[in-house]
């Protein structure tokens, strides 16, 4: 039973647009992890939302970044007043709690709102795990909406910890980009975990062991097309960073930028290349199945030959008519049989030296 929690997109018909309720989103109280920090030292941990709303209040530390990361959206009342505190448009609070919106980047007067799809590897089975995280850029202030717990931003986390790198040197601009930097890496490591699944089965296929790679073949092409209906709308929605104003991203990260929308470049013709990689091992499989079946045809067309003209023999003297002049030979049976081992033999013969055996 679906909980009362969790609505379908067809329940939001005929409500105001901005109007915040939860579609698809998995029922996941919001947890909220904040990481402040400066060029000097940084702090970490989890904080209340009444406490969290009061420091919003307060506007911005100067030279200081504060990401808050909220995890769960099950909570409609939490993320819309997350939003309203950091002036976010009702509709991008709308967004964060549809998740089923593609990767886009829209700026609502000073916020730059963000969405993306973080894809990992789910199991060993290979199954994919999709999930919508929104970013909203303010003023000092980068806020993560995450439907449920996991990510991929722990090496950003490492590396404000550690200062590792320029992020503590600059703003909330280059933070931004650095998630969402994070989020496209992922995508890489899907494609090498494909690319693997399909080396393995190209092998399997052309040692004709009589693997039937029919599911596997079908669950593949299923992920690569998961991953290039991401990757096609992220690369335009790093595109479109790359068009804001100098004001929400610095032009010391500009060329970070840059380097993002080459990464996403190459993450749409890996997967146009395993696309096509997955579409050849079909016709490689579908060929294999059909000389495999070639083969066994082939046996049993020449055992039937074979047994033709033998047929024919026996069905000559199996019609006993009173003078037939064998019937009454004293070495018609074992002559029936020499015969009939000569023309079966002459057949194996033609057939070898014709190679059609």
């Amino acid at each position: 039973m679906r909980s009362s929690i969790l609505e379908r997109a067809s329940d939001k018909a005929g409500l105001p647009p901005g109007s915040p309720v939860p579609v698809g989103v998995e029922p996941v109280r919001p947890r909220i992890r904040r990481i402040r920090y400066d060029t000097t030292a940084s702090e970490e941990g989890e904080i209340a939302l009444a406490t969290l709303l009061d420091e919003l209040a307060e506007g911005p530390r100067a030279d200081t970044v504060t990401w808050i990361d909220v995890v769960g959206l099950a909570d409609a009342d939490a993320i819309e007043a997350i939003g309203r505190a950091i002036a976010l448009h009702p509709l991008a609070v709308e967004d964060v709690l549809h998740v089923g919106q593609r990767p886009k980047a829209e700026r609502y007067e000073n916020v730059l709102f963000v969405v993306v799809k973080m894809v990992r590897m789910q199991d060993a089975a290979g199954d994919l795990d999709v999930e919508q995280v929104s970013l909203a850029l303010a003023d000092g202030v980068v806020v993560t909406f995450q439907e449920r717990e996991g990510d991929v931003f722990e090496a950003v986390r490492r590396r404000i910890r550690t200062n590792l790198g320029a992020l503590r040197r600059r703003g909330a601009d280059y933070l931004a980009y650095a998630l969402i930097d994070a989020v496209v890496d992922a995508y890489f490591a899907v494609i090498e975990a494909i690319d693997e699944r399909a080396e393995r089965l190209e092998d399997a296929i052309a040692e004709d062991s009589g693997y039937d790679a029919t599911q596997e073949l079908h669950d593949l092409r299923g992920q690569v097309l998961t991953l290039r209906r991401i990757a096609v709308p992220t690369r335009e929605m790093v595109r479109s960073l790359l068009r804001v104003e100098e004001e929400v991203f610095a032009p010391s990260t500009r060329p970070y930028l840059q380097d993002l929308y080459d990464h996403a470049l190459r993450i749409v013709e890996s997967a146009e290349f395993a696309r096509e990689n997955l579409t050849w091992l079909r016709e490689l499989h579908l060929a294999t199945v059909s000389n495999r079946m070639n083969e066994v045809m082939k046996v049993l067309t020449v055992i039937a030959t074979l047994f033709i003209p033998l047929t024919f023999i026996t069905g000559v003297y199996g019609m006993n008519f009173k003078y037939m002049p064998e019937l009454e030979w004293r070495y018609g049976y074992p002559a029936a049989w020499g015969v009939m081992s000569i023309v079966a033999g002459g057949m194996v013969v033609f057939f070898r030296r014709r190679n059609w055996w």
